[in-house]
């Protein structure tokens, strides 16, 4: 029998606790290190030490807020908003080309910065991939009427992203929607040829930007000779270094003042190993680890496949970005400009990543799977609302 509650005899379950004492030990990180990277930058230009830790503060009490709406709404129900949501993404990012905020010869921002529409692309590409591949049944395996439209939908998205430029986010945007097509049971051939094609047209992007040429071609120089690293992954070593295995302590860090570029953003994991040491950095990876386990875990036990493929895009989304982030500071990947989740400073990304785990928190709870007749289809005029997954939840009547 369903729980109270329920409809059709779907049960509402509770919501995954552990998921969230992880992203409340991340936050609690975060505010921690951006006071500490940001508390003598606040002293000197805004008079106030506290001033972006105050900031992130509200960005944080607002991401919990939409985490909570979000967990309490059926998850399924974004599956109806995803064309509009989708089209508004669209429009938005052409707005940013042609009126937005242009800081160091690049275009990514509203409102001093504040609202960075590439980062919400990432979740709402993200859903109508989602949306989109679980309709598709079988279709998705052909090329006409599967990874066609699906080329085409993430070529616009990620092009109009390159245009600002912002080329991590466009890669994040490009990785995530190929794990999904890729879980929803795409042709493993066309996943090779695709990802070949936009490796392809994504390097040659590379180049066409001095600033991210000159970036792998440090990497590349690295790679033959250690002693030809950059500046700033020289720096982000001594930091992890010198922090040792238990770290300065909070707030002694010496590379944040003014030899490690970027110390409350991109570079915050190397002011953590700092001040907390290995210890600290290890902990963070954990927690980040943990974090995976318990989304592939919602997804397996998603009651439809768009649960299933959304909440395994939403892990892979979260987790890849703190991959890349610790890949930078660590010299095993070129610098990319990649935040860490949850600990940077940042409302952009902050509420993009309380969204999500909103979503994956409304997954964990079950949900009304119904049919699905309409929305996130590229292709009217070949719809069937087939899936090629099965479901990973309880049989149908349990």
């Amino acid at each position: 029998m369903a729980k109270k509650g329920s409809r059709n005899g779907r049960e509402r379950r509770a919501p995954d606790y552990l998921l969230i004492l992880i992203v409340a030990a991340l936050l609690l990180i975060g505010l921690l290190m951006v006071y500490s990277t940001t508390f003598d930058w606040g002293n000197q230009v805004m008079g106030d030490s506290f001033y972006h830790v105050k900031r992130q503060v509200l960005w944080t009490v607002l991401g919990v807020a939409i985490a909570v709406a979000l967990a309490y709404v059926q998850y399924n129900r974004l599956r109806d908003l995803a064309v509009p949501i989708m089209g508004i993404t669209l429009g938005v990012l052409v707005l940013l080309l042609a009126i937005g905020e242009q800081h160091l010869g690049a275009r990514r921002s509203f409102l001093g910065g504040s609202v960075q529409p590439g980062e919400l692309a990432k979740l709402t590409t993200l859903i109508y991939v989602s949306a989109w591949v679980s309709s598709k049944g079988e279709q998705i395996r052909d090329v006409a009427y599967g990874f066609v439209p699906f080329a085409v939908l993430v070529g616009v998205v990620s092009g109009l992203v390159m245009l600002q430029p912002d080329l991590s986010t466009a890669a994040v945007i490009m990785l995530t929607s190929f794990a999904v097509f890729f879980l929803a049971g795409a042709d493993l051939v066309q996943i090779m040829v695709g990802s070949a094609a936009g490796g392809g047209a994504f390097s040659l992007l590379v180049m066409f930007y001095p600033y991210a040429r000159q970036r792998l071609e440090e990497f590349i120089s690295m790679l033959r000779n250690p002693e030809m690293m950059s500046y700033h992954a020289r720096e982000s070593l001594i930091a992890l270094g010198s922090g040792g295995v238990f770290g300065k302590g909070f707030g002694m860090s010496y590379q944040k003042f003014g030899y490690l570029p970027v110390p409350h953003t991109d570079s915050i994991f190397s002011i953590i190993g700092e001040e907390l040491g290995l210890v600290g950095c290890l902990v963070v990876v954990a927690l980040f680890v943990v974090l995976a386990w318990r989304g592939f875990r919602i997804a397996l036990r998603a009651q439809d496949s768009f649960g299933m493929v959304l909440a395994c895009g939403l892990t892979v989304l979260l987790v890849s970005q703190a991959l890349i982030n610790v890949g930078v500071v660590t010299g095993l990947l070129p610098f990319t400009g990649m935040v860490l989740p949850f600990i940077s400073l940042g409302g952009s990304s902050l509420l993009v990543s309380m969204a999500a785990v909103g979503i994956l928190l409304s997954i964990s709870r079950g949900g009304n799977p119904r049919e699905w007749r309409v929305s996130a289809d590229l292709d009217r005029w070949r719809w069937d609302g087939g899936t090629r997954l099965s479901r990973s939840g309880r049989p149908s009547g349990s």
